[in-house]
């Protein structure tokens, strides 16, 4: 019997606001432990929650950008559970009444285009963050209501590289917004997986597993694989797969059981007292909707259509809106889309991704790439010698006048001296002139090449070609 995975994400993506949800405390990351704390964050008897304007604003804009139905009137509720590092021993999430429903989120898995469903989209805050060492644990509460949305999608994904895809365009997506920071080293984006197996051509949902709290996509399409391969041969093997929650052990490649899954009546929900209910106005809406800046699939198809360059590149460009800015500030200095598209899909990336960098590391300014690019485009410089020039750009933050000034890099255009560069690779192959000679054209390639090394890559290639080809034409 053949089975196919059903997997459902939820992700959690912590809102780039300066405060928490429902007091003034900072939300800096990384600060002394319990450094941002008060009364209200830290649950003390009597305080009460004020709601942060500017995470609601946030939210909002994550609603509409999923294409998601805003609901004018929601509400908060307390979800109760106890853990050490959730200091009212309950949660201010939204339960029945979210701030938005009914969304979606198209992915690319290579040539074919599915769309996901978004089930909703709620506001909650965080919890603190448990510290362990040997023999005890400590208590951080810096966390502590930092402002959190939780997407949760429709159980629409079929395979560990369907969630990857989906996890990077929606992370892609919240940063265009800059509603959230994305970075999954520091818990602001993470996701819990559900999946489950069912066999093929059956509508009934198999019993799912939750894996919590996966902090990259790789780990997430490993631990979804994991679990796809572990529900099916337990079913093959008779076993029964029970509901549960599980962790994923990034060292040994497998899901680990934590605890019973739990429902939502274990939670007992009620409407939270100390908060009225949220309303958003429809001219709020509308206002926000109109303030929307350009979403990745808008800017990749703009790039292809008004730009030129190839949709593959256009996407990968595209997935980051920092290396879309740098992209399009390098074509407004050079005015050559394709050429800036074959260094940053080229050189640039690989140097990033050899250096496990990220395009906020650069040294180099996307100006100074555009001044590369004119540079070649003038023949002052030749393409191979380009390549010198870029790696220096990349490792210095140089612009390109000086390295190519500093180290000589001119491109020589003289006559007489790559005459000169040309005889004496002629003279050292006679074998290969002759056969030229007897109509083997394609050996003006390696005539070029061995000129261009002759003058150090220096010579311009075009006068190279012209000057080889009256050579090569006369007889000896």
């Amino acid at each position: 019997m053949e089975f196919e995975p059903v997997i459902g994400l939820e992700v959690h993506a912590q809102l780039t606001t300066k405060s928490k949800l429902f007091c003034g405390c900072s939300t800096e990351f990384n600060a002394p432990a319990n450094a941002h704390v008060c009364p209200v964050c830290s649950g003390q008897p009597g305080t009460l929650p004020v709601l942060n304007a500017k995470a609601v604003e946030h939210a909002l804009k994550a609603a509409l950008a999923l294409d998601c139905k805003v609901n004018l009137r929601s509400v908060f509720a307390r979800k109760n559970y106890f853990y050490p590092d959730l200091p009212k021993g309950y949660q201010i999430t939204q339960f029945d009444l979210p701030i938005c429903q009914h969304g979606h989120l198209d992915i690319e898995v290579g040539t074919a285009r599915k769309r996901v469903g978004i089930t909703r989209i709620h506001m909650e805050e965080d919890a603190g963050k448990s510290v362990h060492a040997q023999g005890y644990s400590l208590v951080n509460l810096n966390r502590a209501a930092t402002p959190l949305i939780e997407i949760v999608s429709e159980p629409d994904i079929r395979s560990a590289e369907e969630a990857g895809a989906y996890l990077r365009k929606l992370r892609a997506v919240l940063m265009y917004l800059e509603v959230c920071d994305g970075n999954m080293q520091e818990g602001s984006f993470r996701c819990d997986a559900n999946v489950s197996v069912r066999p093929v051509g059956t509508e009934k949902f198999g019993t799912r597993a939750e894996i919590k709290n996966v902090n990259s996509f790789r780990f997430v399409e490993k631990a979804i694989d994991y679990e796809i391969n572990r529900q099916t041969q337990l079913i093959q093997s008779g076993g029964k797969v029970v509901q549960e929650t599980r962790t994923y052990d990034s060292g040994k490649g497998v899901t680990i059981s934590m605890r019973g899954k739990e429902e939502a009546h274990d939670y007992r929900y009620f409407p939270e007292p100390d908060l009225i209910a949220l309303v958003i106005s429809q001219s709020t809406v509308d206002a926000t909707r109109s303030k929307l800046p350009e979403l990745p699939d808008q800017k990749r198809d703009r790039f292809v259509t008004e730009l030129g360059i190839p949709i593959y590149d256009s996407a990968v460009i595209t997935s980051s809106r920092k290396l879309a800015g740098f992209f399009e500030t390098a074509v407004s200095h050079c005015g050559n889309a394709k050429a800036v598209s074959n260094w940053v899909m080229g050189e640039m990336l690989r140097l990033l991704k050899l250096d496990e960098r990220e395009v906020d590391d650069l040294e180099m300014k996307p100006e100074e790439l555009g001044a590369l690019i004119r540079m070649i485009d003038a023949g002052t410089i030749s393409n191979s010698i380009g390549k010198t020039v870029f790696e220096e750009m990349y490792r210095t933050g140089q612009n390109p006048e000086t390295i190519v000034k500093e180290k000589g890099l001119m491109q020589i255009s003289d006559t007489s001296a790559i005459l000169q560069a040309i005889d004496t690779v002629l003279a050292a192959n006679a074998g290969p002139v002759a056969e030229y000679r007897s109509g083997k054209d394609k050996l003006m390639g390696f005539f070029v090449g061995q000129v261009m090394k002759q003058t150090g890559g220096k010579a311009n290639p075009g006068v190279v070609n012209e000057l080889l080809k009256q050579k090569l034409g006369a007889t000896s």
